[in-house]
């Protein structure tokens, strides 16, 4: 019986991105904000685009699966903003006057 490991590696590279996704979002929110969103926008198109002429299988399906990724990791940063606006996640004492309310409730820019 002969294995193949390609689906295999394919499904672990896909857990592996999605799960350095995640904790990317959220350091990049916490310290930039949302102001860089585009960098996911033009690093996820290049990998997307990139997928189209590799010819192995499975670096293709990895660079398809980080870009279509790091495309929607717009939207969890974006959603990561609103979290900590609910005291969900920290805020950034820094960036305090960047968010909408702050965990007290209060308007963070009439502070």
């Amino acid at each position: 019986m002969e294995l193949h490991y390609t689906g295999i590696i394919i499904a672990i590279s896909t857990f592996l991105i999605i799960g350095l996704c995640h904790p990317l979002v959220i350091k990049m929110e916490y310290y930039t904000g949302t102001k860089y969103w585009w960098l996911y926008l033009v690093f996820g198109t290049a990998f997307i685009c990139s997928a189209f002429f590799v010819e192995n299988v499975i670096i293709s399906s990895i660079l398809g699966v980080t870009g279509a990724s790091l495309l929607w990791a717009i939207g969890e940063l974006f959603a990561q903003k609103k979290r900590v606006e609910k005291g969900w996640f920290p805020m950034n004492p820094k960036r305090r006057n960047e968010y909408k309310t702050t965990r007290d409730g209060e308007d963070a820019n009439h502070r």
